[in-house]
């Protein structure tokens, strides 16, 4: 394929190495394929802030991979406020078993979604163009959340708040962050606890990253 990630494919794959993914090459091809789509769509819809194309490799593919190994044990992953659809239509690729559901107030980063799902056949990824706090668990495909994901909540708190009814007994919320944040992990509501602290190692990007699993106490 052509395009204008074709440079920097290489990049893609030794990324997805180095985060000890094991990936056949035409799911890379689709990774590609997604990140053109959102360099060509995002002169129209405004749907990242980032231009180019060697940070889209980084700063939204790898960077959206990097939670994955600790994603294992989930089957339902809800997608919060994803904007292009970061993390959840890069995990649907590379997971085909993982049900994610995307949830996105914006209509237009909702249709980008949609036209993402169709083109890259992705049976396994659904867009609901709603508030967060107005999605029932069970309006959901498959049911209630095992996880709940968003790389772009303003405070954990609000994170918690806003989509902790989305999650089946059991589950547990994955927020991805920059530098740890200490002061919004004490102001987490009552009956919330950060369980697990992992920090991410992104290929290629020089930046702070931190997964917070957070479950209710």
């Amino acid at each position: 394929m052509s395009g204008r990630l074709q440079p920097w494919a290489a990049q893609l794959s030794d990324g997805v190495a180095a985060l000890g993914l094991a990936l056949p090459q035409e799911t890379v091809d689709r990774l590609l394929a997604f990140g053109e789509l959102l360099l060509k769509w995002n002169k129209v819809y405004n749907l990242t802030a980032i231009r180019s194309p060697q940070e889209v490799i980084t700063h939204h593919l790898l960077d959206s991979l990097a939670a994955l190994p600790h994603l294992e044990r989930v089957s339902r992953l809800a997608d919060i406020g994803s904007g292009g659809g970061l993390p959840g239509v890069a995990l649907a690729i590379v997971r085909p078993g993982l049900v994610v559901s995307s949830i996105e107030t914006v209509g237009k980063k909702a249709s980008f979604q949609q036209q993402a799902k169709i083109e890259l056949g992705l049976g396994n990824f659904s867009v609901l163009n709603k508030r967060v706090e107005q999605v029932q668990a069970q309006g959901l495909p498959g049911g209630a959340a095992e996880g709940v994901i968003s790389r772009a909540f303003s405070s954990l708190a609000d994170f918690v708040n806003l989509s902790g009814h989305l999650l089946a007994e059991g589950g547990a919320l994955y927020a991805m962050k920059g530098a740890h944040p200490a002061d919004e992990i004490a102001a987490l509501p009552a009956g919330w606890v950060v369980a697990e602290t992992h920090a991410l190692v992104v290929p290629g990007l020089d930046a702070e990253r931190h997964l917070l699993v957070i479950r209710r106490a």
